[in-house]
């Protein structure tokens, strides 16, 4: 009743150009006009409106209404995240003060928008601008690649050994050391390059797509990709050492490994009878991947100082991996036909046991699709002992000539 009152007496309003100061002074002047409802506020409006006294205040009023309609949504919105945000702090509250003011440690915002950035480059940006272009020739930018790959997982490895896994860590049980000594802080500091070194593997796909390599740009390698610098943040975050760190200690030993085998690849044909250990690394990455687990997964079982939310996390990380390479190594190393040609009369050459692995790309998971990269740099070359189309064509042209003599 109060507020109908004072809209007719608004609407009652004698005319005098004078008054209309009275419209603003009545609408929004007073302070109860910012504690209204947006419908009563409305109200106000309608009838002020249809009052010729306030006809010069209309475009102002308009602009008022949008203004109070806008901040009314914000505050439903509020209310919907509030206990979201709520949440959120709580659980920001068990960080990890240390690295409170280090780089990109502040907000997962960051982090989380650099990766939706780089699904985007790799899925859509990427192969719509290489449509219509030649692929890159990356030979020289691949090997000084993986070299700075190699020289940074060896220091990472180097930190994470010194910083504890050999130098006095408990493989059985590994409490977070949240203190400003020496080691722990040395600990915290290989955690947040380890961090690092994940935007830095956004390469391996971006250098597919410069080369228009799109098959090996699955969904399952982008995902891993995509995943991890956020993975590892939330590391960082709460337990920048400790029990879960084993699986960055592991992780950088065995990618001493993979990229030296990218970089010996990358230096061309001639380097490729180097690389007969190439199904091993499929095995080594399956055996990381299983001590990960049974390192994680043995917290479950025993009374232990840390978070049972990472325990579970690193070892569902390490058990989705592990079936992912299983399958790849079936597919590759496990199927094989033994096909024998006999030599017939018209000169045919026999071939015996001659074992043929077949390519896939259905995991596209790390080192797994970016081994493709390397072994078609050069379609005029051999690569895993297996002759490419210009030796098959002189070795035809031969036995055409040997026939046309006959």
């Amino acid at each position: 009743m109060h507020l109908e009152k004072k809209a007719a007496k608004i609407k009652n309003a004698p005319s005098n150009p004078r008054r209309s100061k009275y419209c603003r002074a009545r609408l929004v002047g007073r302070q109860f006009i910012n504690d209204l409802p947006y419908n009563e506020f409305e109200l106000y409006w309608v009838i002020t409106y249809m009052n010729k006294n306030c006809a010069q205040d209309r475009n102002w009023r308009n602009k008022w209404i949008f203004r109070r309609r806008f901040y009314t949504e914000i505050k439903k919105m509020a209310i919907l995240l509030h206990p979201i945000l709520n949440a959120y702090q709580n659980v920001m509250d068990y960080s990890d003060v240390r690295v409170k003011d280090w780089f990109l440690m502040s907000s997962p915002l960051p982090t989380l928008c650099m990766c939706l950035t780089y699904v985007y480059i790799v899925k859509i940006w990427g192969p719509k601008m290489m449509e219509n272009r030649k692929p890159f020739q990356l030979k020289q930018i691949l090997i000084y690649y993986n070299l700075f790959q190699v020289l940074f997982s060896c220091w990472l490895f180097y930190e994470a050994s010194m910083g504890g896994w050999l130098n006095g860590y408990s493989y059985r049980c590994q409490p977070v050391d949240y203190s400003m000594s020496p080691k722990a802080l040395r600990m915290a500091h290989a955690s947040w390059w380890y961090y690092i070194s994940k935007f830095t593997e956004f390469f391996d796909t971006f250098f597919f797509v410069m080369r228009k390599k799109f098959a090996q740009v699955s969904t399952l390698h982008v995902i891993h990709h995509g995943i991890m610098p956020l993975s590892v943040w939330f590391g960082v975050k709460f337990t920048p050492g400790g029990h879960s760190t084993f699986f960055g200690f592991l992780n950088t030993f065995v990618h001493i490994i993979m990229y030296t085998y990218y970089f010996i690849a990358a230096l061309g044909p001639q380097y490729q009878k180097y690389l007969w250990w190439k199904k091993y690394l499929t095995a080594i990455q399956m055996v990381q991947f299983v001590l990960v687990m049974l390192h994680a997964f043995q917290l479950l079982f025993i009374n232990c100082d840390y978070p049972k939310a990472f325990v579970w996390w690193i070892g569902m990380h390490a058990v989705m991996f592990y079936f992912l390479f299983s399958n790849f190594y079936k597919e590759n190393y496990m199927k094989s036909k033994n096909k024998k040609v006999k030599v017939e009369s018209n000169g045919n050459v026999e071939t015996t046991s001659t074992t043929k692995k077949t390519q896939s790309s259905k995991t596209g998971i790390c080192f797994i699709s970016q081994t493709a990269l390397y072994e078609d740099m050069d379609s005029d070359k051999i690569y895993n002992g297996y002759t490419t189309n210009s030796d098959n064509k002189l070795r035809n042209r031969a036995f055409l000539d040997r026939v046309k003599l006959k």
